[in-house]
């Protein structure tokens, strides 16, 4: 069949790309007859809609328009279909698929009106007594397009087959691929073109998959982004002309392969995650860009501009992760505020854009953005915000530089109620703090009940443990809250917003306590005098070091020189380093979990603690006391013991569970079994509401130290956060009880 010079088409598209893809419509020698949301109608020849099939950057599908007019109910629409006719299209013997969008009238659903289509399609081969043409709904001869929308039923074919996003590169995504079409939109609003036509370079700090530096490579390099396609919706399409699509093949490949030769822009990219830079460098290649575009693994926190002396100026374009969860959104803040911070730092004089889901998030940039545009990616409501990066737009607010002094700030409503609570808190803990020389300590524990999160000062970052709200707290209420606190502590605390690291606490069960919660490898060394030990604030549940053991762990310190030390449930040995430290015999910290002895070995190692005087064994401690109580051998015996257990534990790597108030009596007695005449036991456990078995002071001599051990920025709590208790053998004397009562002194 010949089609009209000028037939009638639709371009589908994202939800804000229609005037982007009105002014590429135009380029083509489109003539444009109207918009609607997601869509552009125009007239052109078919060599121009072949041409949109190939060139497009942002439509979704090129649809020949076959019948357009008011109608919805199944008579009407039936009665359309029957006017084509289909051997123009269709070859007796082929396949067809019917995509039906809408209802409206008699049509009720979508199935029904494709089923309708069909039907009639059908009828008229049969009427005619040619073979009947089948549904094949993955690849089919023709692919039809059918929209129902307030009384207007339009039928198409469907050019390209399959979404034009698809171009053929993209093996596989990364966690959340952008879309290729939208990512060429992004490119095009900051301007890329014009960038790289002045020299400029294309870096994307977050590259995922690669895809808006392969989009950008082909942008700026003038190749087709069809091109690597293989299937195309028009191919079996009886009107298809092969000869006017290969002259344009042709052509591509003849512009692609002059591209090729050319001097390309500076398109690089980074990713923390080598499986996906992985990926990445897979797409690269897929799309013949290698050697082209690089990518390499590079944490967000070396993001830095590139010393390369030929990159005077660029493009930084970025799709950072949105915060879908609450406390992801506020571990995010720091992300945004980090990359704002370079970008200020170090690509003055470029240009940088960044898509985002979450304004809130954006906002903390520390840039003016000087324009917004509202986009779709995928479901999500996203905002693309463009940045001029030069002085003039930078936010006052920023912090300075490392070291010196960021404003005071006064907030609004509750988040000003909360900053006062929390400068009174540090007027009086910090001095008591830097009175006992300590740099790590907490400063707020849910104070108000309205802001319930514990912050700890670790030098010169902070820990912010949020609790579970109650279930009548609506979850937009927990997040606000929770902005006030990560907004409110840069200011109060002085410290850098980046070094403020959140994680929502719950309770765990199980092995959950040792799961990575990220993958950071952030170590550094606190001073807890006389010892060092080694903190990770970003990887675990946990930091590393209980501050409210504290003065545990000093009174270990304190008493074992010349003795043998005993720890279980050790963690990360923090009590092992000060027993060991002290002048210790030998210790032995025994634990499940293989990633917090690796963690003990490393704080023993940072002591100068050797593995020979100072084991840890991975063990179940409870099978490990009855095997140790069983050896009832003086010279296996322990002086000092500390037995800290969790409150409870279903591991799996234990056969039953453990329950401290249950259970706490057995497990006692088990490890004063290991306890040699004259030694001491220190039992603590973490249970609110806890009370000493009473056969416990039968049997041994007990001391409740519970309001000695917690500390005074830990003393607030209404409740004993912890307890503690000295457990020595009756036999003990008069004269080792008063070492006790000068130890409290």
């Amino acid at each position: 069949m010949n089609i009209p010079e000028n037939s009638q088409f639709i371009a589908n598209c994202p939800k804000g790309l229609e005037a982007l893809l009105k002014d590429e419509l135009s380029r083509f020698g489109a003539e444009i007859s109207g918009e609607s949301v997601g869509q552009v109608r125009f007239e052109a020849s078919l060599k121009t809609a072949y041409t949109a099939c190939l060139w497009s950057r942002l439509a979704n599908r090129v649809l020949l328009v076959l019948w357009q007019d008011r109608t919805d109910t199944s008579e009407g629409i039936y009665g359309a279909v029957q006017s084509i006719d289909w051997l123009d299209h269709i070859a007796p013997d082929g396949s067809l698929a019917v995509d039906f969008q809408g209802t409206g009238g008699e049509i009720r659903n979508s199935h029904f009106g494709a089923l309708k289509i069909k039907d009639a399609i059908v009828d008229q081969f049969n009427r005619q007594n040619l073979a009947r043409p089948n549904v094949d709904t993955k690849f089919p001869d023709l692919r039809l397009y059918a929209r129902l929308k307030k009384g207007e039923f339009t039928l198409a074919i469907d050019l390209a087959g399959e979404s034009l996003h698809r171009r053929g590169y993209r093996e596989k995504g990364a966690l959340a691929p952008l879309k290729e079409n939208l990512a060429a939109a992004i490119l095009i609003r900051a301007d890329w073109p014009g960038v790289a036509s002045k020299g400029g370079a294309l870096i994307d700090p977050m590259c995922g998959s690669g895809t808006l530096l392969i989009e950008g490579a082909m942008m700026a390099m003038d190749i087709a982004p069809g091109l690597q396609r293989k299937n195309w919706g028009f191919t079996r399409w009886q009107g298809h002309i092969p000869a006017i699509w290969q002259s344009l093949l042709e052509d591509a490949r003849e512009r692609r392969a002059l591209a090729l030769t050319r001097q390309w822009p500076e398109i690089r990219g980074y990713d923390a995650s080598g499986s996906i830079v992985s990926t990445a460098e897979s797409n690269i290649e897929m799309a013949g860009l290698r050697g082209k575009v690089r990518v390499s693994r590079k944490e967000l926190s070396e993001f830095s501009r590139p010393t390369h002396t030929d990159l005077p100026f660029g493009l930084v374009v970025a799709n950072p992760p949105y915060g879908e969860r609450l406390g992801d959104e506020a571990s995010l803040v720091h992300l945004y505020s980090f990359l704002g911070q370079a970008l200020r730092r170090d690509f003055q004089g470029w240009q940088a854009a960044m898509i985002t889901g979450n304004p809130n998030l954006g906002k903390r940039m520390g840039l003016r953005s000087h324009k917004q545009y509202q986009l779709l990616n995928g479901s999500i409501p996203a905002k693309l915000l463009l940045f001029d990066v030069q002085e003039k737009q930078f936010v006052n607010e920023k912090p300075d530089a490392e070291g010196g002094e960021i404003p005071q700030r006064k907030f609004s409503g509750g988040a000003e109620m909360f900053a006062n609570r929390l400068r009174k808190n540090l007027k009086r803990v910090d001095k008591w703090a830097k009175r006992q020389t300590l740099e790590c300590y907490r400063v707020y524990d849910a104070d108000m009940p309205e802001y319930a999160v514990a912050i700890d000062r670790y030098g010169k970052y902070v820990h912010v443990a949020e609790y579970v709200a109650p279930a009548n707290i609506p979850e937009e209420t927990s997040r606000d809250r929770l902005r006030d606190v990560i907004d409110v502590i840069p200011s109060v605390m002085q410290v850098h917003p980046e070094n403020v690291v959140l994680k929502e606490r719950r309770r765990q069960r199980g092995t959950e306590q040792y799961t990575r919660k990220a993958q950071r490898e952030e170590w550094f060394e606190i001073e807890e005098n006389p010892v060092k030990l080694l903190v990770n604030l970003h990887d675990y549940l946990d930091t590393g070091v209980f501050l409210d053991h504290r003065d545990v762990r000093r009174y270990i310190g304190e008493q074992a020189k010349g003795k043998r030390f005993l720890n279980l449930f050790c963690y990360t040995a923090t009590a092992s380093v000060h027993a060991g430290v002290g002048g210790a015999r030998y210790s032995t910290s025994v634990d499940m979990s293989q990633t917090y002895l690796n963690w003990a070995q490393r704080n023993l190692a940072l002591n100068g603690l050797s593995e020979s005087r100072h084991r840890v064994e991975r063990a179940d401690c409870l099978k490990w006391l009855e095997q140790r109580a069983k050896l009832n051998d003086e010279r296996e015996k322990y002086d000092l013991i500390l037995l800290d257990p969790p409150t409870f534990s279903n591991s799996k790597k234990m056969d039953e569970t453990l329950d401290i108030q249950r259970d706490h009596a057995g497990i006692v007695e088990l490890a004063m079994a290991c306890l040699a005449e004259g030694g001491e036991l220190i039992f603590s456990n973490n249970r609110r509401g806890f009370t000493l078995d009473e056969s416990v002071a039968e049997r041994f001599t007990v001391q409740d130290k519970t309001r000695w051990s917690i500390p005074e920025d830990f003393s607030r709590r209404s409740q004993a956060i912890h307890h503690c208790y000295f457990i020595s053998h009756k036999a003990q004397s008069a004269a080792e009880s008063e070492t006790h009562t000068e130890a409290e002194k």
